[in-house]
């Protein structure tokens, strides 16, 4: 049996360590060929440590080999296989990936596949797709626990200037979750280096006691 091999058989033994190094070692040696068990690996990997190393491994192997069958797993039913999927992309950078990003995936109902949506969709946004991006994101405000929408400020300051119009829109919601969303990622965007908590802060203690 090669090395290839029994770092692929590794990939699944019950140790989280040896995993670690099983993927590591399929990495380290870039065959296109095992892009389908690093694939299917990413899927079901419970390990975050594991699964990170899984991405690079699949960075090292040609674009032209991943890309394909990390989109076929946006499609998958299993929440990981997405998630780990759009995560990869976003790693590898393929423009070509873009149109896969669907809405679907960005108001996906499980908060890890749409933060990884997120995070894939400003990557890999065309120039002039990216206001349509904004407004769509913007739609979330409000979405989920404070690591669920950091996540999302983070996604809508990455793209700059073109995210005004939406957070303006979303500044006059009824709803106060989204207000008070809407004006952290205003903050962040105005002072990309402040915390969100402080953002928070700000918002929770409105402009005059902040002072």
């Amino acid at each position: 049996m090669n090395s290839t091999q029994t770092a692929l058989d590794a990939l699944s033994a019950p140790s989280s360590s040896v995993r670690l190094q099983a993927a590591l070692a399929v990495g380290s040696q870039a065959d296109p060929g095992t892009a389908d068990v690093l694939v299917a690996r990413c899927a079901v990997e419970p390990d975050f440590f594991v699964r990170d190393m899984l991405t690079w491994a699949l960075t090292r192997l040609p674009a032209d080999v991943t890309v394909p069958k990390l989109l076929a797993e946006l499609r998958s039913g299993r929440a990981q296989a997405r998630s780990q999927a759009l995560h990869t992309l976003s790693k590898i950078g393929d423009a070509a990936a873009w149109p896969a990003i669907t809405r679907s995936l960005l108001h996906d109902p499980d908060d890890e596949v749409a933060r990884s949506a997120w995070r894939a969709a400003v990557v890999l946004v065309p120039a002039g797709e990216r206001e349509r991006l904004a407004a769509d994101l913007a739609e979330q405000l409000g979405r989920g626990d404070r690591s669920v929408r950091l996540s999302l400020s983070r996604a809508l300051v990455a793209l700059g200037d073109v995210v005004e119009p939406a957070l303006r829109t979303a500044l006059a919601s009824r709803d106060p979750a989204v207000q008070a969303h809407a004006r952290a990622t205003e903050r962040l965007l105005r002072d990309p280096d402040a915390a969100f908590d402080e953002a928070q802060r700000i918002v929770a203690l409105g402009p005059e006691r902040a002072c």
